[in-house]
């Protein structure tokens, strides 16, 4: 168990680590204008996952990629990370999977969102080191942020989160009866949740726009991404997006620069149903390598997250076949990972410094320091 105490003591130390293993050649790109970068917290491991709720408190998640985090989903109060829902639900190690419920503690959480009707959902793939999928592990969870209680605990059979999955982003349909998942892993896939009933499908499965663009190679500080035996990133079907009418789903893998999307009607009317569905597909434009997707909510922006320098980009979603541009490059963005707005209109970024995990650089820290990060767009 770990007392409040403790966790501040933690936090505290991991933000100081944080500081300490920051890169020393940061740059500054002048910003577009009115465009700020503030930071808002530090960790001593590695985030994905940022949501801020409607009444403004902010969640973040730490997946067990290359450690056994301590805490998986967490709440920042203050500036220190609290376990959410509880610490018995963050309780679950990779030395006690076999006395633990995988279904009923969190495994290697990589996906926090708030859907603004007073609810918190977790993702989580349940493949520590992105490997294995541990058995009946695989979730997606809707707690109660009134009360702090898991209200609903929808487990994907392996028919959905196959070996070799990783499921990775969701979004939600306004009117709260779908769920919308990425999997970025071996086989890419656009996962199809029906809320009121749990049941799940995998659609687009294997189709081009879900899967890694052969011949790409994700570059980090200049050069190509590669782990210590020659193999680049490989990440599938990762960002995606929802218009604020829940009409267009977008989506693109992280080994890819197209973006694409789909009527979501098409999603839940024909592909639920069993009808083929990949022309249907629309290519909207290239974003080049990115990770994290953002609609604004009057829905005409796109935030695009870009790992290979260190950006922010935006997409006027009004002004199709236009490129992205660049409204803030800062190489304390090491690798921009997951987007969020706050109730302000405030963007928050978390850096999840993918390149310089154990990963790609053996000699990196298991515990890497990272941040969560807020731009202010002016008027």
């Amino acid at each position: 168990m770990i007392s409040r105490f403790r966790l501040a003591r933690w936090s505290a130390t991991l933000a100081a680590a944080a500081v300490m293993a920051a890169p020393t050649n940061a740059q500054v790109v002048p910003a577009a204008r009115g465009v700020t970068l503030e930071k808002v917290a530090d960790f001593g491991h590695q985030v994905t996952g940022v949501t801020v709720a409607e009444d403004n408190r902010i969640f973040v998640n730490f997946p067990r990629w290359t450690e056994d985090s301590p805490v998986s989903v967490a709440e920042l109060e203050d500036g220190a990370v609290r376990p959410f829902p509880n610490e018995e639900w963050n309780a679950w190690r990779n030395a006690r999977k076999d006395e633990l419920s995988p279904g009923e503690h969190w495994v290697c959480v990589q996906s926090v969102v708030a859907d603004g009707k007073g609810n918190l959902w977790v993702l989580d793939p349940a493949a520590p080191a992105q490997a294995t999928i541990v058995p009946g592990g695989p979730k997606l969870v809707r707690v109660s942020l009134a009360s702090n209680t898991v209200l609903q605990n929808i487990r994907f059979p392996e028919d959905v989160a196959l070996q070799g999955s990783y499921l990775n982003d969701v979004r939600f349909s306004p009117d709260g009866k779908w769920a919308y998942i990425t999997d970025s892993g071996v086989r890419g896939a656009i996962v199809v949740v029906d809320l009121g009933t749990g049941e799940a499908k995998r659609l687009l499965d294997g189709d081009p726009s879900t899967q890694p663009k052969k011949g790409l190679v994700v570059k980090a500080d200049g050069k190509p991404l590669r782990r210590p035996d020659g193999k680049g990133v490989e990440f599938a079907a990762d960002g995606i997006a929802l218009t604020p009418d829940g009409a267009w789903l977008y989506w693109q893998a992280i080994k890819g620069d197209t973006l694409y999307r789909i009527a979501t009607s098409a999603l839940v009317e024909e592909g639920w149903n069993g009808q083929d569905i990949a022309g249907k597909v629309e290519t909207v434009g290239r974003n080049g390598v990115a990770d994290g997707l953002l609609i604004d909510r009057a829905g005409k922006i796109m935030y695009v997250t870009s790992p290979e320098d260190d950006s922010v980009k935006v997409r006027n979603l009004n002004l199709p076949g236009t490129e992205p541009r660049t409204i803030l490059r800062d190489a304390r963005l090491r690798w921009p990972d997951t987007f969020s707005q706050g109730p302000d209109g405030s963007v928050y970024v978390t850096t999840s410094r993918i390149q310089d995990s154990a990963f790609f650089k053996p000699d990196a820290p298991i515990a890497l320091p990272t941040s969560l990060w807020r731009l202010k767009m002016g008027n």
